[in-house]
């Protein structure tokens, strides 16, 4: 009886210690929910700077001018997967109207082979913690992907998605603007 009575209060005394480090250690306040941070509607695009796959620079100030879709992707990542081909029909169907950039948050030699097993030819950036502090300056606090953006030509966001994006969904935006 006196094992299990020494057992339970170190056990009530652990349990105690624990929860206090817990508690004290947790960190501060909890990430802000997405589009909190960052620019937003109706601000003008942040400007970026990231490689690509052929050893040069890809610039938001490349697009000005352009009605630009920016979407923020990663190869290991379903839904950026599924909406590939939709970004790539929006490419091709608006070609001259309106440029699709690609950013993967990913390592150049397994986005450079999905990018050629889906045909997609619409620019792509590539980085890692440069990429998230892309997103972040572009309204994408918690990091979701997938993330698309809608930048006019006169650089002021229009639209902000946070997830995969349909056909029938970019469809609706796109229609504004085109």
């Amino acid at each position: 009886m006196r094992t299990f009575r020494l057992f339970m209060i170190v056990a009530i005394v652990g349990f105690g210690l624990g929860a206090s480090l817990a508690w004290m250690t947790r960190g501060g306040e909890p990430s802000p929910p997405p589009g909190t941070e960052g620019a937003e509607v109706g601000d003008v695009r942040p400007d970026f700077r990231h490689a690509t796959l052929d050893d040069d620079w890809l610039s938001a100030s490349d697009f000005d001018g352009q009605l630009m879709l920016v979407n923020f992707w990663a190869t290991w990542c379903a839904p950026c997967r599924r909406e590939m081909p939709v970004l790539q029909s929006a490419s091709e169907n608006h070609d001259g109207e309106l440029a699709v950039v690609g950013i993967a948050m990913d390592e150049a030699d397994p986005v450079r082979e999905f990018l050629d097993e889906l045909g997609i030819t619409y620019p792509v950036a590539v980085g890692s913690s440069d990429v998230m502090n892309t997103q972040r300056a572009w309204g994408n606090s918690a990091g979701v992907l997938p993330y698309t953006v809608l930048v006019d030509a006169d650089g002021i966001i229009q639209w902000q998605h946070y997830g995969e994006v349909t056909a029938d969904e970019l469809d609706e935006v796109l229609a504004e603007w085109l």
